[in-house]
């Protein structure tokens, strides 16, 4: 859909046409928005404050799925394995070699991405369906592996205990602690996967994804951004699996499973393949849906005496299966595109219809 101003409102200039905020009134808005969620612990509940900042790391993850599938059309699998990926890598390095959690958060990515790099290479020779059966090969091998190798240092089926991130003194050991750097992170990384969407890589991945062949006749080389897409999705992950680890205090090889995957591309189906906002609307959306089961539960065991036990647990994945239905038949291209609606329907009023 092409973008729609206002009227009165002229691009005059290169950077004022490629601005994402254009009015004074929306950088103020958005200041406000992220005062209110820093100030949160002030003033938010401790189930507010746990929701928020879940849903932070999970859209990590899920904008790293969005470069990968719906910037360059390769579907993956494998997103769940590369953040235990990161969570293995950050706690070793701070519990084995005593780094701080903050020096060990941009090492645990860069090595996330490497395994993931290696799991693109199929990518290479299969598409589609072919590609999403490689990647999940990652989801077998990364978890066995930690489960049976070097079990001196990865404590097997145990998996490791993390301390608490402390940095100047201030120990990052409550929720309402972490959400500080959980949102500080998610900041950076969304201001950096928008805008590998509008670089030249960015265009180079739309490209691939249209239509592979006349991108390479166009002189891009599909293998090699393919692969810098797997790296860029897996470091997302891993920055994900890492702050999850240390917010959870634990990591092992169960930390996140197939399930998770799935989980996280039904977020990005959701929310909109492709689009910047996506993930943060897919991830929302689907994270409350699933917290609105788990309290659901309770409600429901009565009426399912036989299974009360694992009403809650059943009823997550049947809310998840149901939205992403609906989802895939009546909003196909996700929230993402019926917000633009939205806002194109707003700057041409009276005349939206």
């Amino acid at each position: 859909m092409a973008v729609l101003r206002p009227a009165g409102e002229f691009d005059q200039s290169y950077a004022y046409d490629m601005a994402t905020m254009r009015r004074r009134w929306q950088w103020l808005a958005l200041a406000g928005f992220l005062a209110l969620l820093y100030a949160l612990p002030a003033y938010g509940s401790p189930s507010l404050v746990s929701f928020v900042n879940r849903a932070a790391m999970i859209i990590i993850a899920v904008q790293g799925l969005n470069i990968l599938t719906g910037y360059t059309g390769q579907i993956s699998l494998g997103q769940a394995a590369f953040m235990i990926t990161g969570g293995y890598i950050a706690v070793l390095l701070v519990t084995r070699l005593d780094w701080n959690f903050f020096l060990a958060l941009p090492v645990a990515a860069i090595g996330a991405g490497l395994v993931g790099l290696f799991f693109g290479l199929p990518s290479l020779r299969v598409k589609g369906f072919y590609l999403a059966m490689s990647t999940l090969a990652a989801q077998f091998i990364i978890p066995w592996f930690l489960r049976n190798a070097f079990p001196e240092v990865l404590n097997g089926a145990q998996g490791l205990n993390a301390p608490p991130p402390e940095l100047f003194g201030v120990v990052f050991n409550q929720p309402g602690r972490f959400l500080y750097i959980s949102l500080t992170v998610l900041i950076v990384t969304t201001v950096v996967a928008h805008n590998i969407g509008r670089s030249r890589l960015g265009r180079a991945f739309v490209a691939i994804r249209d239509q592979d062949l006349a991108a390479e006749l166009l002189g891009i080389n599909p293998f090699k951004y393919k692969l810098q897409a797997f790296f860029l999705a897996a470091v997302y992950a891993g920055l994900s699996g890492a702050l999850f680890a240390f917010h959870l205090r634990h990591v092992n090889s169960e930390t996140f499973s197939l399930n998770d995957s799935v989980i996280l591309l039904g977020m990005l189906i959701a929310g909109g393949l492709g689009a910047s906002v996506g993930p943060i609307l897919g991830a929302v959306l689907i994270q409350g849906i699933l917290e609105l089961a788990t309290m659901a539960g309770p409600a429901v065991s009565p009426f399912l005496p036989s299974a009360a036990a694992g009403a809650v647990q059943a009823l997550r994945p049947l809310f998840f299966g149901v939205v992403l239905m609906v989802f895939l038949i009546f909003e196909p291209r996700g929230l993402a595109h019926r917000w633009s609606l939205i806002k194109a329907a707003w700057r041409l009023r009276p005349f939206s219809h």
